[in-house]
């Protein structure tokens, strides 16, 4: 654990990448493979269930302590994360003095946080927490809280730490991230096949890392041959990679889920091709030829059992964009016209729920603005631009794929309600929910966290703490004055929701403080976007 808790705080002190880098090299080099292989998988976010919620550790630590509740929740409010807060004060809270843990993080992941699971007593598992808190120094507690919790997370992407296993061990990151694709189990064993220079045999279920399209750069692009580029729609779906090996069927969400038995009916139809491909694409749900609303799709997701009703309600397509593999072959190296080619090949004869992905003609970037306007009407969300050269890689590479999206949907809202972040951001209201008029009454209709700087939310907290009417909670009503013009992706009905409507991505586009709230749209005013296609 201490090794553990040592290359936290040093990814927490640093901003620098490289840094970041060096510090999670010097981890997978100096520690043992049965605990480096457990603090990949924390490190990838791959955290076990809660084992114990942040209410239980709350009241654990408020009876051993002399800290009133009003105090603790003082602090939680300034700090944002219970674990954290906990540790801190438990800095000034006199407890037994017992010998170091000396657990490693391996032995604390399989052997020493587990039993806590099957304790019932509620004096046994606090004397259990207290043993365990007295044994750590603050920053371990730190980290086991939030394991405890199954809230860790640490300040480093998924990219930084495959970069730092590709250089440490001298495997293209490329590599790495197929080797990584998926879950796995923190073994001694997986590990060591994870950091071996040979190419080890891959398990049929797991998918390559995707490829994505970064946001088109409108003046580089208006120079180029247009010949060299093929243009397809870019649908509001979820992105998936079904793979097609072993007698078996696999369907992954690009989040890395594991998605198979959400979609049963897709999982037969591409039972009935042959052996060793593996699909890019996207799952939607579609009907008469056109793409239903993301709302549909929800309805398939979480769940462990797909009934024939919630089937026929949701009816669910695949619409295949490229082909990763062939015959068992990782084609993704050849060049895109020749990985579609035989995409059509494999899906000549025909699927319901199978589609390749449509080739849209045009000649000129004013045909590419064209078709981009388009793009509502079809029910998509825009365009996404291919050189047919192009091989498959890794990640967000520019210069190869774009994608060429339609402008927002916009509708003027005004703020009522207003909740503080977390984390850094828990000390200013960061969290806010709009309304729209629907007659006199304003009626909430989305929430929305991103869209302001540094300088409008500070603005904007003292103005919220100024002019609040009643807190609920952590949640201030605020006077219904401030009216901001709101960005969205799509629109759909909703019986879940009072203004009978649902966006999707909503996020701040500016604060109109020209605009009284008077002036705000209403109900209405979205139920026109919805009928309209936006």
């Amino acid at each position: 654990m201490n090794r553990f808790a040592q290359l936290f705080q040093a990814v927490d002190a640093t901003t620098s990448t490289n840094e970041k880098v060096r510090a999670l090299r010097a981890y997978f080099r100096e520690e043992e493979p049965a605990s480096a292989v457990w603090g990949l998988y924390l490190l990838l976010g791959k955290t076990r269930k809660r084992l114990i919620t942040s209410r239980v550790l709350r009241d654990v630590f408020l009876q051993v302590s002399e800290i009133p509740e009003w105090l603790f929740e003082d602090c939680y409010a300034q700090v944002g994360d219970s674990a954290e807060v906990i540790a801190l004060l438990l800095r000034d809270v006199a407890l037994p003095v017992r010998p170091a843990a000396g657990h490693t993080l391996a032995e604390w992941m399989e052997e020493v946080i587990p039993p806590v699971k099957t304790i019932a007593s509620e004096a046994e598992l606090k004397h259990l927490v207290v043993s365990w808190w007295t044994s750590l120094n603050p920053f371990e507690i730190f980290i086991l809280n939030k394991l405890l919790t199954g809230a860790f997370r640490m300040g480093v992407s998924d990219k930084l730490v495959i970069k730092a296993l590709a250089q440490e061990f001298e495997i293209s990151e490329a590599v790495m991230a197929h080797r990584l694709m998926g879950d796995f189990t923190p073994t001694v064993e997986f590990y060591r096949t994870l950091v071996q220079a040979e190419t080890a045999v891959a398990a049929p279920s797991q998918p390559y890392p995707f490829f994505l399209a970064a946001s088109l750069e409108e003046d580089r692009f208006q120079a180029e041959d247009m010949s060299r580029w093929l243009a397809e729609w870019k649908w509001d779906g979820i992105r998936g990679q079904v793979i097609r090996r072993s007698q078996e069927c696999f369907i992954w969400s690009r989040g890395e889920d594991l998605v198979t038995e959400q979609f049963p009916e897709l999982r037969s139809s591409f039972l009935t091709l042959p052996e060793g491909l593996v699909f890019d694409g996207e799952i939607l749900c579609w009907q008469e030829g056109r793409p239903l609303g993301f709302n549909y799709l929800q309805k398939r997701l979480g769940r462990k059992r797909v009934t024939p009703k919630v089937m026929a309600e949701n009816p669910v397509h695949f619409i295949a964009y490229d082909l990763l593999e062939y015959q068992g072959q990782d084609i993704r190296d050849r060049p895109l016209q020749q990985r579609r080619q035989l995409l059509t090949e494999v899906l000549q004869g025909g699927n319901p729920h199978i589609t390749c992905s449509q080739v849209l003609p045009f000649k000129s970037w004013a045909d590419l603005v064209e078709l981009r306007q388009r793009s509502r009407q079809a029910g998509a969300e825009g365009l996404v631009l291919k050189a047919i050269d192009s091989p498959y890689l890794v990640g967000r590479k520019r210069g190869y794929w774009w994608k060429y999206k339609v402008n927002p949907m916009v509708l003027d809202a005004v703020l009522i309600y207003a909740q503080a972040g977390s984390g850094k951001r828990a000390n200013l209201f960061t969290d806010y929910t709009f309304a729209l008029w629907n007659g006199p009454e304003l009626v909430a209709f989305a929430k929305a966290y991103s869209g302001l700087d540094n300088q409008e939310i500070e603005t904007l907290d003292k103005w919220i703490r100024n002019h609040t009417i009643e807190k609920f909670g952590p949640v201030r009503s605020v006077e219904p004055i401030q009216v901001f013009e709101i960005g969205f992706e799509g629109i759909a009905e909703s019986n879940r929701h009072k203004s009978g409507i649902s966006v999707r991505f909503p996020r701040i586009l500016r604060w109109r403080q020209d605009k009284l709230a008077a002036a705000a749209d209403t109900i209405q005013s979205a139920l026109k976007l919805l009928s309209s296609g936006g």
